[in-house]
Order: structure tokens, then sequence, then C-alpha cells
């Protein structure tokens, strides 16, 4: 399947219902719910120039189809920042069709950009049509996530 004619950009203000729309769809594909006071951070987030906070909105036409969102961080293992990409999420009839490698590829020049040392993404074991992708443009680290709640 050919990849649809896209616009990539970050989101605007007017922008929110197709951001949260995909949004929620992301948290439906986790299976989570989020509270909305996280959404409304997040959201927040985004816009705030001071954040560390980014996100970009796949179109196609009228329609956002997919969202990206990323941040920059510390590390002690190199002088650069890292860029984690935390959320990638592409609307379910149109995947396997070019827009989360479009998405990727987004985040992968605001690294640079940024001038990150490395872009790192997670993903869950069972998301396996996205490992496809990811097998053929990354390399798996041989961590494993561990979590501990607070």
């Amino acid at each position: 399947m050919p990849a649809p004619a896209l616009t990539i950009r970050p989101p605007g203000q007017n922008d929110r219902d197709a951001w949260e729309k995909l949004w929620k769809g992301y948290q439906t594909f986790y299976e989570v719910d989020l509270p909305p006071a996280v959404t409304a951070e997040t959201w927040r987030r985004i816009h705030d120039p001071t954040e560390p906070v980014w996100a970009a909105l796949a179109w196609s036409g009228d329609l956002a189809v997919g969202l990206v969102h990323w941040l920059f961080h510390r590390s002690t293992w190199m002088i650069e920042d890292y860029c984690y990409l935390q959320d990638l999420f592409v609307a379910p009839e149109i995947r396997g069709g070019g827009v989360g490698r479009r998405l990727i590829a987004h985040v992968h020049d605001a690294a640079l950009g940024g001038g990150a040392g490395r872009l790192y993404w997670l993903t869950h074991e069972t998301n396996t049509q996205a490992m496809t992708l990811y097998d053929a443009i990354g390399s798996k680290s041989g961590f494993l996530q561990y979590r501990m709640p607070l």
C-alpha cells in the first residue's frame, strides 16, 4: 500500500480535537485510560516552549492520521542529550502504508537538529506489526525495562 500524501507538522492550538482523537486511540490500543488531567497537561507541555516535550501530527488532507510525541533528556553515557520517541500512533485503517515510518523520520530529523546523540523508543512485546517496521529501521538494545510503582 503506497503512503498517502502527508503533511507532518506540530499541532496548533486549534488542533486539539484531532490530536485528542488520536491520543485516545493510542490509549485504547495499549488498553489504558489516562486521567483527563494527564491529557490536559500533555497538551499544555506540547505548547510550552520551555518544556522538552514535542509533538507532530500527520495529516492526509484535513484528516489527522498519526501522532508522535518525543522528548529530550540528559544521559550519563554521553554528553549529548538522548531523544526518546515516547508515543507513536497511526490510525488503524491506514497502518502499513508508511505513515509510521514518516513520523519516525520526522523525529529522527528533530533529534539530529536538536543535537541529540541517540534516538530510542520502546514498544510492547505484543506489538508485532510495529516491530516489523522497527526491526527494519533500528536495532534492539538488548535491555529490558523494569518498573517500580511510586
